[in-house]
């Protein structure tokens, strides 16, 4: 593992119990993601892929195996941990938005700055700030409602990325969109890893994992194939 490396997964497992009945979903789940990659994770429904997802976001822990996250090693760690690893190290990104309705843009930016404990004033300048990046200021006092898909998906990227984190990631996150907007946000994801962000997306369209610099592919728990593309996709105008 080099010093680059900001994502370790050493022989993952996860089974889930039905009664006393184990269903294994991972089975010996092994990749290194470095610094500033951009990694698309693809495979059929039942691959394994939304549950990989979950441990990569510390939104569950592996029932064997080492996961190393930006030199943390999170796999046994108690759920408050986790969670404090969640909001310092880890941006969300999912196909619902998951936005808080009676909340404004900004607002909504901002959460991830409550949970920090950072003060209101400093909270709504960065907030704004990183609206700026996703093209949104003007929408900022705006609620849920009174955006459109796009915008709402914008206000998402910005509220994952306000707390600089290490890891974004990215869940279907143009599974409501239509084509057209689907490709803008997919270009907001490009600037963001530009910038030196690692992004992991999951995706079960061809179309956009194109977009990622690597693509790995699950099948019944396993990783089927991992390549890297030699060239960033450029979608046809």
């Amino acid at each position: 593992m080099s010093a680059n490396t900001i994502i370790n997964l050493d022989r993952i497992y996860k089974s889930y119990f039905m009664g006393k009945q184990a269903v294994p979903v991972l089975k010996g789940i092994s990749l290194e993601i470095l610094k500033n990659e951009y990694v698309a994770l693809m495979g059929p429904s039942g691959s394994g892929k939304s549950t990989l997802m979950n441990i990569l976001g510390c939104l569950d822990s592996p029932t064997a195996g080492t996961y190393i996250l930006n030199g943390l090693d999170v796999s046994t760690m108690p759920d408050d941990d986790l969670a404090e690893v969640r909001n310092k190290e880890i941006g969300f990104v999912f196909q619902q938005f998951n936005l808080l309705p009676r909340l404004t843009a900004a607002e909504n930016v901002a959460l991830p700055l409550v949970y920090a404990g950072i003060a209101k004033k400093i909270r709504m300048e960065m907030a704004m700030s990183v609206l700026e990046k996703v093209s949104l200021t003007d929408r900022s006092h705006h609620k849920p409602n009174e955006l459109s898909g796009g915008q709402a998906q914008r206000v998402a990227i910005a509220r994952a990325l306000v707390n600089n984190p290490s890891l974004i990631l990215a869940d279907e996150p143009t599974g409501n969109l239509d084509s057209k907007t689907s490709i803008e946000i997919m270009e907001i994801f490009n600037t963001i890893q530009a910038a030196g962000n690692t992004v992991v997306l999951v995706t079960h369209e061809e179309d956009i994992s194109k977009y990622a610099h690597r693509v790995v592919r699950l099948r019944d728990g396993i990783i089927e194939t991992d390549k890297r593309r030699e060239s960033i996709y450029e979608p046809a105008i």
